[in-house]
């Protein structure tokens, strides 16, 4: 799979999930790569990815920026986060990979995406143990900013010295 292909689902998927649920026309910054394991501070979701391709998908904005997004999603005034604000990101975050998993399905097969997790928090960690690295695709809107953030990686790239015992495939264990 060509990583500018990636790019431009998310960079679209972003979008339209903005314009359409929130009314908001955003600007995409250009995309970078980062490490597998990340510093962390905010709001990020979390949300799986599994069938041919494995992997996360990562949103991770601030928490001004996640109270805006949630006014905007639940027609509410949300001034500090709890949550509802947790649960509107991660709706956001499901809307956003789900979008890029069925575009995705047309090039690798059937996917299957999890329920989102998401954590607000100060001086924390992320870490993907399945992926080396993040595609990150920076979105604007005024003065906010939200990284969403992809890491993909072919199912049968995911071998055992990358994962611990208990986290490799079933098909691997006791063969």
């Amino acid at each position: 799979m060509d990583e500018d292909t990636v790019i431009k689902l998310v960079t679209n998927a972003a979008a339209d999930v903005f314009s359409t649920m929130l009314g908001l026309s955003i600007e995409t910054g250009e995309p970078f790569h980062q490490g597998a394991t990340a510093d962390a501070e905010g709001v990020i979701a979390l949300i799986g990815l599994a069938g041919s391709w494995i992997g996360t998908g990562m949103l991770k904005c601030s928490p001004e920026f996640a109270c805006k997004i949630s006014s905007l999603m639940l027609m509410a005034d949300y001034e500090s986060v709890n949550g509802d604000v947790l649960d509107a990101i991660g709706e956001i975050s499901n809307m956003i990979f789900g979008n890029v998993k069925t575009e995705l399905e047309d090039l690798v097969g059937p996917l299957g995406l999890s329920i989102p997790t998401v954590l607000f928090g100060r001086n924390f960690s992320a870490k993907s143990l399945g992926c080396q690295t993040w595609t990150v695709v920076p979105v604007r809107y005024g003065p906010h900013q939200m990284e969403v953030k992809i890491c993909l990686t072919p199912s049968h790239n995911c071998a055992s010295a990358q994962l611990p015992g208990y986290l490799r495939p079933c098909a691997s264990l006791g063969s």
